[in-house]
Formats: C-alpha cells, structure tokens, sequence
C-alpha cells in the first residue's frame, strides 16, 4: 500500500483500499474551476504528481529494481507498449511483488483518442474492465476519451460494472427474458425513479417466477413477475 498526492489531499492505494480514479495533468486543467461541483465524478490524484513508476513487464532488471524497492510504488505500464493491454497488464502483476499498487490504463496510445465514445467505452470496458475482474488494479486512468469530464465519468462507470466501487444506485434487470410477463421495461422505469437516490444499494428487476429469484440473490431488494401484468 502507498499514498500519492491529490487535489487538496493524499490517497492511498493498494491492499484494502477503494479503487482510485486518476487523471492527466492536461486533463485536469481543462476541469480544475468546476472540480468542486463535480460530485461522484471528480479524479482524484493526477499521475505526472503519483511518482508513477512506468515498466515493461518483461525488462526483468526493471522489475527487480522495483521489487527491491525499500517502500511501495504506484506501477504502471509504459504509453507505446507493443503488446495488448490485457496480457501486458496480466504479465506485469504475476512478476510484480504484490505490495505494489498497479495503475490500470484502457489504452497505451494516448494519441488514439477518439471523438467516437462507444469505440471509447468498449476498450474501456474490455481492457479494463477484463482486469478489474481478474483481480488486477488498484486506480485507474481513461485516456482512449479525449473529453475529461466524459473520461472519468465513463471511468467510475466501469468500476461500478465490475462490482469493484459503488457509486450510484446498481440496477440488474433482464429486458429480454421470454418468460416476462409484464412490461418490464416501463416498470425498471418507474423503480428508477423513485429509488436513484439509494446510493450503493443493488436493486433487480426480473422478468419470471422460474428463474428470477435465483438471478436476484446478490441483490439488496428485487422485484419478480408472478403473474401476467404482475
């Protein structure tokens, strides 16, 4: 576990921490007179003030100078790798001493973005939401989304898909069930409404009697068709 500096405090990451979200210097700059009114959605540490320790997975004198490191270090991967994020991510944390926080990023060319926000969410998504649910990550960085405030608000997104920080109200609902006997979409619509405010709270919606209490048992509080428009 380490901490790093952060607008206005330090955060510490690793171990039992909460997933951090981290942000680029530039990035941070273009948001920095509306941080304040940000809400959920604000970075909170900036990588070029992390101390961030950049390394090729398979440069073995790299990793071992950071293993021999007398205190933990935030670690990431290199911009311009030539190996796929997921592998390179994978490869890093099975050689990296595991005190080491590691620094996930969605895409390793920064050059890349695109004005394109589904091509954006699904790297996202797949990178790092792949590792996140391998167990690898302990902050992440958005950087295949040229527009700040969209990068972190996609980037709390895929931490709360992967169940790795709860942020908001999680619904869980199946719209295209063929057992459904009610109109499930307009009911998901009207149980949004009057439970978004229950942060952290997981709520399922599901469309049969056959199989939605089992499909609900994680959840908080579900709701079950149990009979035609019931």
């Amino acid at each position: 576990m380490t901490s790093v500096a952060a607008p206005g405090e330090q955060v510490w990451l690793g171990g039992e921490e909460l997933l951090r979200v981290a942000i680029r210097r530039d990035h941070f700059e273009k948001i920095a007179h509306k941080v304040a009114r940000m809400g959920d959605f604000k970075p909170e540490f900036i990588v070029e003030e992390a101390g961030v320790w950049e390394i090729d997975p398979r440069d073995t004198a790299a990793i071992a100078t950071v293993n021999g490191a007398p205190d933990a270090r935030l670690v990431t991967l290199p911009d311009g790798l030539d190996l796929p994020v997921i592998a390179a991510y994978r490869l890093l944390a099975a050689r990296l001493d595991p005190r080491h926080p590691i620094l996930l990023k969605d895409v390793l060319d920064p050059g890349s973005t695109s004005t394109d926000f589904l091509t954006a969410l699904l790297h996202a998504a797949m990178n790092i939401g792949s590792l996140l649910c391998d167990g690898i990550g302990d902050a992440i960085l958005v950087q295949g989304e040229s527009a700040p405030g969209q990068a972190l608000r996609l980037a709390y997104n895929v931490l709360q898909a992967a169940g790795s920080r709860i942020f908001k109200t999680d619904y869980v609902a199946c719209p295209s069930c063929g057992r459904t006997l009610f109109d499930l979409q307009s009911t998901t619509a009207r149980i949004k409404a009057s439970t978004v405010h229950l942060k952290g709270v997981k709520i399922a919606i599901m469309g049969c009697i056959v199989n939605g209490p089992g499909e609900m048992a994680d959840a908080d509080f579900g709701y079950v068709g149990g009979a035609p428009a019931r």
